[in-house]
């Protein structure tokens, strides 16, 4: 599948995943209502709010970001707003919040989000991870939350984080990775590729990356393995297949890194 295919693939399942959300009818980074196996709990973090927490994302990336008050913070396919709430918990008054995104359908709920809530240092973009629509050195900090594995191009993606980056500045991620050699139906599958697996990098490619972009003092905060249900495997693996893959080494994990620019 082309790479403009599969953006408008994830495009068009996000979308739908907000005209459809409604309350805490959750999905998740999969989009899988059935199953809760990445989304983790924001409740007790200082700022949420329920109503922006659709249950897209994989990890608590602001835990670990290091934010600071007054600080400007972007964060990457922000969804209905989830992230940027708590990160602007964080910096409070003095600082800024902007999330981005490609869907309109998201945009409008994380907009209608932010008035209700009375933030004026909170804004949503429309725009592309690949090609970001902000001038050089613009954020001290970056964040995402389950969605640089849908980016066709991550190095397109890390290079783009580090432009937008001011010097001395930093990002924090969560995201989905690959341990060993998932089969090739799982790979390939174009809407397991909008849920997230199917467009994973392997952990050490997806490190590889990070570093090609040029960023320093990388750190793995967290990493988590996902366990699949059957029921949803044996859409994807015959017999053998399935229990090879749950006896072996071959996983999928949340992974929550973060890197420095110089």
């Amino acid at each position: 599948m082309k790479r403009n295919d599969l953006k408008a693939l994830v495009k068009e399942k996000y979308g739908k995943i907000a005209l459809e959300s409604e309350g805490d009818q959750h999905v998740n980074c999969c989009g899988y209502s059935d199953y809760t196996i990445f989304s983790e709990n924001y409740s007790e973090l200082q700022g949420y709010k329920p109503e922006a927490d659709l249950g897209l994302g994989c990890g608590l990336p602001t835990e670990h970001a290091g934010i600071g008050p007054g600080q400007r913070v972007l964060d990457l396919g922000s969804g209905a707003g989830n992230d940027c709430f708590v990160a602007r918990a964080i910096v409070g008054e003095s600082g800024s919040v902007t999330g981005l995104d490609f869907s309109d359908e998201m945009l409008e709920k994380a907009r209608a989000n932010a008035t209700k809530l009375g933030y004026g240092n909170v804004g949503f973009v429309s725009g592309d991870i690949e090609a970001m629509p902000f001038k050089e050195h613009s954020f001290d900090v970056v964040i995402s939350n389950c969605v640089l594995n849908l980016v066709p191009d991550k190095y397109r993606a890390f290079s783009e984080i580090m432009r937008v980056l001011a010097p001395g500045g930093h990002f924090c991620v969560s995201d989905v990775v690959i341990k060993g050699s998932l089969p090739e139906k799982l790979r390939e599958d174009a809407e397991m590729y909008a849920g997230c697996v199917s467009g994973a990098l392997q952990l050490e490619e997806y490190l590889g990356t990070i570093e090609k972009a040029g960023f320093v003092n990388i750190q793995t905060h967290k990493q988590r393995r996902i366990e699949l249900p059957e029921k949803l495997l044996k859409n994807y693996l015959g017999e053998n297949e399935l229990s090879e893959f749950l006896m072996g080494d071959t996983g999928i994990f949340s992974l929550t890194v973060s890197a420095e620019k110089q």
